[in-house]
């Protein structure tokens, strides 16, 4: 069912539908004057994002995905342009961090393995496991027992697949908003820019909800190892590095021009601490960060005024 905000005199109004997919919630937002016209709109952008959920699905046996992990150690797999570029922007950001994101893990399946040693061995596997070839699209996964899985970006990228499915349609102002993750594009009814709280009132909270995040994502990653209860995500999404602390950090939020960007870097930036988080950031273009520490004191990356 569609609920409606107020109409404004330029007869606009935002209409949004929630509804639970990928296991998170979702509320897609249009805004329009007409709600039949909205509401197909709204169910375009829904069956986009299941078509994401099937295409990334580790549990459906003909996926590409499981296809690639069936298949590591033992042969390369031909692949989608969009699942092969999916990896690839999956490995950069990988590379970018150091290896605190990553999409890889290890499966003790006995079925694959029977040689305790080769476990021992295969369960250091990372992102640098994972070979590539452009020219053949093909994913090749070098250790037996070695899997990709989706998780830390999937979101993310559903979101903005959403996006693209609705500005294709003609939806020109609207707010995607991915378990608490926003992503917005064009103006408010009242052809105001949209703001955190604005695109989700919930956040209202927040020391940023007047930050404008016109025609940007936000994500939002919380120290779940101390705020179990507030947030979706798990650190389990990376893979952090001996020596970098989390306890002081109770948030960070990335802002940047797509959800699956904002999405892969929230949890990395948590597990690398505050002055390191802030420098990473502040060396990538249109990308910025809000990170909020245990005392409530807030950091944010060039550029970005904080009320």
């Amino acid at each position: 069912m569609l609920a409606l905000k107020k109409v404004l005199a330029n007869n606009l109004t935002i209409y949004r539908r929630e509804v639970r997919l990928m296991g998170n919630k979702f509320e897609i937002s249009v805004v329009g004057n007409d709600p039949v016209w909205a509401g197909e709109r709204i169910t375009s952008a829904i069956t986009e994002i299941n078509r994401v959920e099937k295409l990334l699905s580790t549990f459906s046996e003909d996926s590409e995905v499981n296809t690639i992990n069936r298949s590591a150690g033992k042969k390369p797999v031909k692949v989608s342009a969009e699942i092969y570029k999916l990896i690839d922007r999956s490995l950069q950001i990988s590379e970018l961090t150091y290896g605190a994101f990553d999409i890889t893990y290890y499966s003790a399946d006995k079925a694959d393995d029977h040689n305790d040693t080769a476990v021992a061995t295969y369960t250091t596997v990372n992102y640098k496991d994972v070979v590539l070839d452009a020219t053949a699209t093909t994913v090749f996964l070098k250790e037996k027992g070695m899997r990709i899985g989706f998780g830390a970006n999937s979101k993310g990228y559903a979101a903005d697949r959403a996006k693209y499915i609705l500005q294709l349609e003609g939806v020109s102002n609207g707010v995607i908003n991915a378990g608490g993750d926003l992503l917005t594009w064009g103006l408010q009814p009242d052809m105001e820019p949209w703001t955190v709280a604005t695109a989700d009132p919930r956040q209202q909270a927040q020391p940023f909800a007047d930050m404008d995040i016109a025609n940007m994502a936000v994500a939002t990653s919380v120290n779940v190892e101390k705020y179990a209860t507030i947030t979706d995500k798990k650190l389990s999404t990376s893979k952090p590095k001996n020596g970098f602390t989390v306890s002081e950090i109770k948030s960070v939020s990335i802002i940047s021009p797509t959800a699956e960007f904002a999405d892969a870097m929230a949890t990395p930036v948590m597990t690398i601490g505050v002055n390191a988080g802030i420098y990473l950031i502040n060396q990538l273009n249109q990308i910025g960060c809000v990170i909020i520490d245990d005392h409530h004191r807030v950091y944010p990356s060039k550029g970005i005024t904080i009320a």
